[in-house]
């Protein structure tokens, strides 16, 4: 089991999202992500999200908030608890990722990206600036989106 975080960073109405192209074996590859990563050793959400986005994108978060916590179950990865936040305030100047490119997206645009059917779910949430939430999302060993549960209760496929 692993334990990751995600953000979006919103700036003018778009979201800095992650088109993941350049890392072997990524189970992301071709998607289109918010940025984060894994937790190293010792480390508190917080931490490794701070981490994270300074390694993938050269900003500095000042203003951040963590919107739920995403349980990812597959037939075919490792288990996953994600920490989900949103952030609207960093310094620092935008660099290039090692894990694909960076682009800011108008968040109305986002839905039409390559993405995860489970991440639509919460990317919905966030528009909807839903009340901190817990989602669990399943899915087959051919990547596909089998149940969804938020807060507990099936909220379809």
């Amino acid at each position: 089991m692993k334990n990751t975080t995600l953000c979006y960073i919103e700036r003018d109405g778009a979201y800095l999202m992650l088109h993941r192209t350049k890392k072997q074996n990524d189970l992301n590859e071709g998607k289109w992500i918010g940025v984060g990563g894994k937790f190293e050793a010792n480390e508190s959400p917080e931490e490794c999200l701070l981490r994270e986005v300074r390694e993938e994108t050269g900003l500095t978060l000042t203003d951040y908030r963590l919107r739920g916590i995403v349980t990812f179950v597959s037939e075919r990865w490792e288990t996953e608890y994600m920490f989900l936040y949103t952030a609207s305030g960093f310094t620092g100047t935008l660099t290039d990722c090692d894990e694909g490119v960076l682009k800011w997206v108008p968040i109305g645009e986002v839905e039409n990206l390559p993405l995860w059917e489970g991440d639509r779910i919460f990317l919905r949430l966030l528009a909807q600036n839903a009340p901190q939430f817990s989602l669990k999302l399943c899915y087959d060993a051919q990547d596909r989106l089998i149940s969804a549960q938020l807060n507990g209760k099936s909220c379809g496929v």
